[in-house]
């Protein structure tokens, strides 16, 4: 078992050994900054200690928690000098007219749905720096919400699209947006014709509207409690309810711990409705947090606005269900229970589970994501590797049809009408740009939707490689690395990892890694455990008393290709954000000695207290609760702060966090910050701040260059390329 005891006694042996070999770290960092002034003094240090389960916790930073008017100070102060540092950096301001011109050369889309002949997606054509809600009809294509006009009303703040629901029969579009990254959504109904607002705005409707009723008069939406004066943060996503809403007066609460009546919910979960156009039966459903597996009820679909409703049972979370589809009395049901790799399940509406049939049974080298269910088959997104699959089901049989896609990569968005044939899909790949295409089973053919446009992105100048890094037990691991064509001896190497929840990275294009890698940087991905690239086990592999593997995995891609000779340790770079900066922070206090830089983006740094934060309940499913004693000895040995140690020398370290940012607090980054500074490291421990973002999602394009071009220009500087260290013009 991996206990506290072995925890506290493997890092006072680390202390040990750099004892007994001496300093770990020059007395000085030969590529400091000149010029830019000192550093803001340090934090101050305000140790608060308590036992949790007989071992004594020291947190210096416990009063940051609070986010009080000193706090924010010293973090502007350190993300002002942060902005004196790079900015001193000669090249820089060409770095970012290059990744601009790079990234403005594309016309990304997302979220393309179809009703009623009306085609809604959101799009950000070449140059534009914001997302806006598309309608396409037989009128012509149209802006229905304009990102930019709206910033232009409102003191040219960020605003953004957070999700957006069309009903089905086209007519109308329900549109969530926020300001500067706090996805704060709040909710406005459309007309889709006139682009005119019929409805709204509601407020407290973060996580979207999640289905309308079949006649298109009745959304349904979840909507946070409105946050009772002097409550604590904590309860900000407790006691949501599923409300439905005819667009007059008020919403009608259907479920939740508030409503009184129908399935009981715990304050912590989540109610929401599932009810797909055309289908019998609808769905409420109990998603617990970020636990990936749900709960969920059946009730006929005429019936779903009615408080009264009978939900009768259909999954307990112990089934392994993580996703139900419908096609008329059709249930379809993706299920890791007995089935690592996923399999789909399919039973009549009106049965119970355990009547279902394995339509799409496991394999064991093939992974099971998702399926869309059209009118003339269940769609069946697999992959192998980081690369897609499409299966095809045709309705009324169990076979199961492979459909050649038309270039290797992987399907990031896929979109189906049960009550029409096909689907439409968005295929990229690690240096392929999006091509969103529709599939026409009557011709067995792909066709282009002609949405989006082509970017200054040239695929032949990459080479891309599937690898494999063996970690410290033995495990392989996926290890997705790309190069330049002609890149001969070891380069400037960045290795992408993340691992929680499950969630896979996979070959999708990305224009920030893209951006990187035209700087003669090579890209690699490491497929962590705690990711689900492998299924469920790969995932379970990486979580609770398995974290280590997560960031230990990450240690293992780093040797690997450094003993191909593809980086050295002077040129490798890590890089990862969210729930990925316990990998970034866990890896980088194991083994300062390997990297030379870390760029921690908006980092969850210390587990042992986050649960205390505004999104630490949703998130004790993945993580588990400092109230346990195994709780707490998982979330210590993932917590990065409480692993930062006096004399060692820390490789360079770039944290960043937005003001704004409601899923990892911005006391995590900043007490994370302040530890490394406190260690006493030589090599520089930037903050970087923006105050008018949050956690990255919604950010505007012009926010996302800025950061990468700072990272960019942070490797370079680190690696010790001629010209890049801040003030000097060598």
């Amino acid at each position: 078992m991996h206990t506290i005891a072995r925890v506290v006694l493997t890092c006072s042996m680390l202390s040990l050994a750099l004892a007994v070999v001496g300093p770990a770290f020059a007395a000085t960092d030969p590529l400091a900054p000149t010029g830019t002034g000192a550093p803001p003094p340090a934090a101050p240090v305000k140790p608060v200690t308590e036992t949790l389960w007989g071992v004594k916790v020291t947190d210096n930073y416990r009063y940051m928690e609070k986010l009080d008017p000193t706090t924010i100070a010293w973090m502007k102060a350190e993300g002002a000098y942060t902005r004196r540092v790079l900015d001193a950096i000669g090249p820089l301001a060409a770095l970012r007219k290059r990744v601009s011109a790079f990234t403005g050369s594309f016309g990304f889309v997302q979220g393309f749905v179809s009703y009623g002949g009306r085609a809604f997606y959101e799009e950000r054509p070449p140059g534009a720096d914001d997302f806006d809600l598309m309608v396409r009809d037989q009128a012509g294509t149209r802006k229905l919400i304009d990102i930019a006009a709206l910033r232009a009303q409102r003191g040219d703040k960020p605003y953004a699209i957070n999700w957006f629901l069309a009903s089905p029969d086209g007519s109308k579009v329900a549109v969530g947006v926020s300001e500067g990254g706090s996805e704060n959504a709040s909710m406005t109904v459309y007309d889709a014709a006139t682009g005119k607002a019929i409805a709204g705005p509601l407020d407290r409707v973060r996580f979207g509207a999640t289905a309308w009723s079949d006649d298109s008069k009745t959304v349904y939406f979840n909507r946070l409690a409105k946050l009772k004066s002097g409550a604590p943060e904590t309860d900000t996503y407790k006691n949501s309810t599923l409300d439905a809403w005819n667009l007059q007066g008020k919403p009608i609460t259907l479920l939740g711990t508030s409503a009184g009546h129908g399935p009981k919910f715990a304050p912590e979960e989540f109610p929401v409705l599932m009810l797909m156009p055309g289908a019998r039966d609808a769905l409420a459903m109990s998603i617990n947090g970020v636990q990936n597996e749900w709960k969920a009820w059946i009730a006929p679909a005429h019936d779903a606005a009615n408080p009264k409703t009978t939900w009768e049972p259909l999954v307990d979370r112990n089934d392994g269900v993580t996703l139900i589809g419908m096609r008329g009395d059709a249930v379809f049901l993706l299920s890791h229970k007995d089935a690592p790799t996923f399999k789909v399940l399919q039973l009549t509406a009106g049965e119970p589970l355990a009547s279902a049939k394995t339509l799409v049974p496991a394999q064991p080298d093939r992974v099971i994501e998702s399926f869309y269910a059209a009118s003339d088959a269940l769609y069946v997104l697999a992959r192998k590797g980081a690369y897609s699959q499409l299966l095809r089901v045709p309705a009324g049989s169990d076979r199961i049809e492979p459909v050649a896609l038309p270039f290797e990569g992987h399907i990031g968005e896929a979109f189906t009408d049960p009550r029409t044939p096909g689907i439409a899909l968005e295929l990229s790949g690690w240096v392929a740009q999006p091509t969103y295409l529709h599939y026409e089973p009557s011709t067995r053919k792909f066709t282009t939707l002609d949405i989006g446009h082509p970017g200054d992105m040239d695929a032949a100048a990459f080479k891309v490689s599937d690898l494999e890094a063996k970690a410290r037990d033995g495990v392989l691991v996926p290890l997705s690395l790309i190069r330049p064509k002609d890149a001969k001896g070891p380069q400037i190497t960045l290795i992408e990892a993340y691992g929680s929840y499950g969630i896979s990275n996979l070959a999708d294009f990305s224009p920030r890694r893209a951006a990187v890698m035209r700087e003669g940087i090579n890209y690699a991905i490491c497929h962590v455990r705690g990711g689900g690239e492998k299924g469920e086990a790969w995932r379970l592999g990486g979580k609770d008393v398995n974290k280590h593997n997560t960031w230990q995995d990450l240690i293992a891609c780093g040797e690997d290709l450094i003993a191909r000779g593809v980086t050295t340790k002077g040129k490798l770079f890590i890089i990862g954000g969210s729930a990925g900066g316990i990998t970034m922070g866990r890896a980088l206090t194991e083994r300062p000695d390997l990297f030379a830089g870390v760029l921690d983006m908006v980092p969850a740094a210390n587990t042992l207290r986050a649960e205390f934060s505004p999104n630490g309940p949703p998130n004790i499913p993945e993580f588990g609760s400092v109230k346990t004693r195994q709780g707490f000895e998982n979330l210590y040995a993932m917590d990065s702060v409480q692993h930062v140690e006096k004399g060692v020398g820390y490789p360079a370290v770039m944290i960043t966090t937005g003001l704004n940012d409601p899923r990892v607090s911005p006391w995590e980054p900043a007490k994370f910050a302040a530890a490394l500074q406190a260690s006493g490291t030589p090599n520089p421990v930037l903050l970087r701040i923006d105050a008018e973002a949050g956690h990255g999602i919604g950010s505007n394009r012009s926010q996302t260059d800025a950061l990468t071009a700072d990272t960019i220009a942070f490797m370079k500087w680190r690696a010790g390329e001629a010209g890049w260290r801040p003030g000097r013009a060598n």
